[in-house]
């Protein structure tokens, strides 16, 4: 299963970078406590409020340009920022090994409202 969206944030790509490679910045949008190593091999552990862990592996990562980071479930996120004229562009593609309830909850309601 492969998922891909894109949005364009109005920040620099330094600033975006940031936000998803420092483990202070993705504390303020994404997880509640953040571990991250974002070197090649380097390691990642995200907790939520709710008392769900993931971990993850920095599987690739192009610094300003592009991070590749493998989930314990062997899904996989990959990021790729590109200038834009309003900001940053940020382009996602997820991939896991199998529908998990989450993904078919979310595509279900994508398809109900098509």
């Amino acid at each position: 299963m492969q998922i891909e969206r894109e949005i364009v944030l109005p920040i620099p790509r330094e600033e975006a970078w940031e936000a998803l490679t420092e483990p202070e910045r993705l504390e303020e949008w994404f997880a509640n406590d953040v571990e991250l190593d974002a070197v090649p091999g380097g390691e990642g552990v995200f907790e939520w409020d709710n008392g769900e862990v993931r971990h993850a592996v920095v599987e690739s990562i192009e610094e300003l340009e592009r991070l590749v980071l493998r989930w314990d479930d062997d899904g996989t996120v990959e990021l790729e920022l590109v200038e834009h004229p309003a900001g940053t562009l940020v382009h996602v593609r997820e991939t896991a090994p199998e529908w998990g309830i989450a993904l078919e909850l979310h595509a279900s309601a994508a398809w109900a409202t098509a």
